[in-house]
């Protein structure tokens, strides 16, 4: 087995421009030779929610293949990782337009400089879909989050959104309710497998246009993710399909407040397109010690 410490595997807080906010990801450019246990135990030893592996890569033509594992099990998608991906591979080679390879299908991402250094990275989802959830997806994970019916927000229904995968959407009715997350890790944990989801993406709308966001990942082994971009790009098809806001339209998603950990999140909504655009930064982090 390789072990992580014998592999460069990078570090990123994405979704945010200083160090200590963000979220963590893992980003290994070389993972052309490492087995699917080797990068799942590099996950797990690196320890972040997800660790982006580039597994095939043909710089010329800005094409790559990426692989996500957690640090339980491989994932189909992870929006974090791959913008810390794209701004690693721009720290390299430059910015411009990447296409990335990954398990929903292709997806294209632009990575722009801003005036003071910063690399702003964009990935259109693959297609977006949603549908309303039923009582017995959803009352099950209100009962293991300690929540009521009632302080449920009406006005966004809950509901399961994909964008590479699948996450259930839950809004909360104020502020207070989505800062006081204490849940049963193993029951959440258990329904979420039974039903291929990711997250659960816990909303609170502070106007039609911004929104704060938490999201337990269990599965993942993972309490919680202080920016999920997966989930994000999900959650702007969720709104495009409900039609609270006319388009197209911008949605500003903060995240990992109540962690300590802020992250802001970019999800463009387009008239005449079932893709959205999520954007944000990332910041190198330094090697452990």
């Amino acid at each position: 087995m390789v072990a992580a410490s014998r592999v460069d595997v990078l570090r990123y807080a994405a979704f945010t421009g200083e160090p200590a906010g963000g979220n963590p990801a893992g980003v290994v450019l070389d993972a052309g030779e490492l087995s699917d246990a080797e990068m799942q135990r590099i996950a797990a030893e690196v320890g972040y929610s997800e660790t982006a592996f580039v597994v095939d890569a043909t710089p010329e033509r800005g094409s790559y293949r990426l692989r996500y594992f957690s640090p339980r099990a491989e994932v189909a998608f992870c929006g974090h990782a791959t913008v810390a991906t794209a701004i690693a591979i721009a720290e390299r080679s430059g910015t411009g337009e990447v296409r990335f390879e990954i398990g929903p299908g292709e997806m294209t991402l632009n990575v722009t400089g801003g005036q003071d250094g910063t690399l702003w990275a964009t990935f259109t989802s693959v297609a977006t879909r949603s549908r309303l959830a039923t009582a017995a997806e959803w009352e099950p994970v209100l009962s293991a989050l300690g929540w009521s019916g009632s302080e449920l927000d009406p006005a966004y229904p809950p509901a399961v959104a994909y964008a590479g995968n699948d996450h259930l959407v839950l809004a909360a009715a104020s502020r207070e309710r989505l800062a006081r997350l204490d849940y049963d890790f193993e029951a959440l944990g258990a329904h979420m497998r039974t039903h291929g989801w990711t997250t659960v993406h816990l909303v609170w709308a502070q106007s039609a246009t911004v929104f704060h966001a938490r999201d337990p990942f269990p599965v993942g082994g993972v309490v919680e993710d202080p920016a999920t971009g997966a989930a994000a790009a999900a959650f702007g098809g969720y709104v495009r399909e409900l039609g609270s806001v006319g388009l197209p339209a911008r949605l500003h998603i903060v995240q990992g407040e109540d962690m300590g950990r802020r992250s802001d999140l970019m999800v463009d909504l387009a008239a005449d397109d079932d893709r959205v655009s999520v954007t944000g930064t990332a910041v190198r982090l330094p090697r452990p010690s």
